[in-house]
């Protein structure tokens, strides 16, 4: 009987160390978590289509209600940087530190400043392309405003992309692509053109009962919310009332604008647009061999985190300044004001969530499948296109031939980004 027993004592303790040797190797082998497969970078740039198409729409829809753009991208910059801290200490923390492959936290204090700098200088460019944006949706739409930056991404920022990363994704599919997305920003043009002659066209027959002085009187007792969607039996979106009214609601005056002012602004930010996702390839890719020999590569969570660091900063600085000294004559504000100022707050946080978890999407199925392709996502003025026709009434009213170019482009869209998606090559680690 006591031998029996020492023998199950024996027995006991032999599976005991069994199970804590293989506990003890599967924690061994676990690594940072990477995302690698095709299928799953493709999944990344699909939510990030979603994602990066639906923040503007939001901070539009602020900006038409009268909250100052200063006033929203505050609140836009503090989320968007929460976000990028949310990825670094969850996904960034996934599995055991390796000297190969090391997590965030371990990788803050390794000497890579020649990375560090590509990544803060993505986040500069992308801070001042997404501010840039947010007054250029006012003066051009929201519509034509990504479409015009898309295809200067993607003209661009591709090109670059595609070169950087070792020519991994197919060029026979990726610049037919890229071909794709061109045609579609010359039928965005033709949109804007057409529909711009469709409102001076309403404008010019404006009754004289409704003029812009009597306005006001006309449009008493209607909801903001109304005007956005034409709810109001007196006010149908797209009418001549409509855009007079939607002049007198918005924080940023475009009447009597220099349609040029628009335009440079859009295509200033295009530049920036272009530049941020090269700039993030060479920081987590390290292809001109700036690292010192052993040090890894940064790895996509702590350049996004540096990265946001960065556009979080530069968004600050350049939101307080024109808080006091405002740009295109918007109005004077302070800390204050802005600190007061709650009404639409809660979307602008949600913009900047959105944002920032696109960004961070986008990075990650770059990272797995190239960025070149992961550009696909700048096929992201199909959303914002959607969203511009549902909450704001753009194109209502409009001319026939201004539907079959919104069509047209929306469908040329669609197949840029299938194709851009479908060019997705495999990067191979070391």
């Amino acid at each position: 009987m006591l031998k029996l027993v020492t023998i199950q004592e024996d027995f006991f303790a032999i599976s005991l160390w069994i199970t804590l040797n293989s506990e003890s190797n599967l924690c061994t082998d676990l690594e940072m978590y990477l995302l690698e497969s095709k299928a799953g970078a493709i999944v990344c740039m699909l939510l990030a289509l979603f994602f990066l198409g639906t923040w503007p729409a939001i901070l539009t829809l602020l900006e038409r209600r009268g909250r100052l753009p200063q006033h929203t991208y505050l609140d836009y910059s503090l989320t968007n940087f929460l976000a990028a801290l949310f990825i670094a200490f969850t996904v960034g923390e996934i599995g055991k530190s390796t000297p190969s492959a090391p997590n965030f936290l371990a990788q803050l204090a390794q000497d890579n400043w020649p990375s560090v700098l590509f990544a803060m200088g993505g986040g500069v460019v992308l801070s001042l392309g997404n501010l840039a944006s947010q007054y250029a949706f006012a003066f051009v739409g929201l519509s034509v405003t990504e479409v015009i930056t898309a295809s200067i991404t993607v003209v661009i920022g591709t090109s670059l992309n595609y070169f950087l990363d070792g020519k991994i994704n197919r060029a026979e599919i990726l610049f037919p692509g890229v071909g794709c997305f061109l045609i579609a920003v010359c039928l965005g043009s033709a949109v804007h053109s057409s529909n711009t002659a469709d409102n001076k066209v309403k404008l010019s027959n404006l009754s004289s009962d409704y003029n812009a002085g009597s306005v006001d009187s006309f449009t008493e007792g209607v909801k903001p919310m109304d005007l956005e969607s034409g709810g109001d039996e007196k006010i149908k979106a797209g009418s001549a009332v409509f855009l007079l009214d939607l002049e007198k609601r918005r924080a940023i005056k475009v009447f009597g604008k220099n349609s040029f002012i628009g335009l440079a602004i859009i295509f200033f930010a295009g530049i920036c647009f272009s530049l941020f996702s090269p700039a993030f390839n060479l920081a987590t890719n390290d292809q001109w061999h700036t690292l010192k020999e052993g040090v890894p590569h940064l790895t996509v969570y702590t350049a996004f985190f540096y990265f946001s660091v960065s556009c979080f900063v530069i968004a600050i600085i350049l939101n307080f300044i024109f808080l006091y000294h405002p740009v295109l004559n918007l109005p004077k504000s302070s800390l204050t004001a802005y600190f007061r100022d709650w009404d639409g707050r809660g979307w602008a946080l949600l913009a900047g969530l959105l944002c920032g978890f696109g960004n961070g999407l986008q990075f990650m199925g770059g990272q797995a499948a190239g960025y070149a392709a992961a550009d696909a996502v700048q096929a992201l003025p199909l959303v914002s296109t959607f969203w511009g026709i549902v909450l704001f009434g753009e194109y209502r009213k409009s001319s026939r031939r201004t539907y079959m170019l919104l069509g047209s482009m929306l469908f040329m869209f669609i197949v840029a980004v299938a194709v851009l998606m479908a060019s997705s090559g495999r990067r191979k680690y070391q």
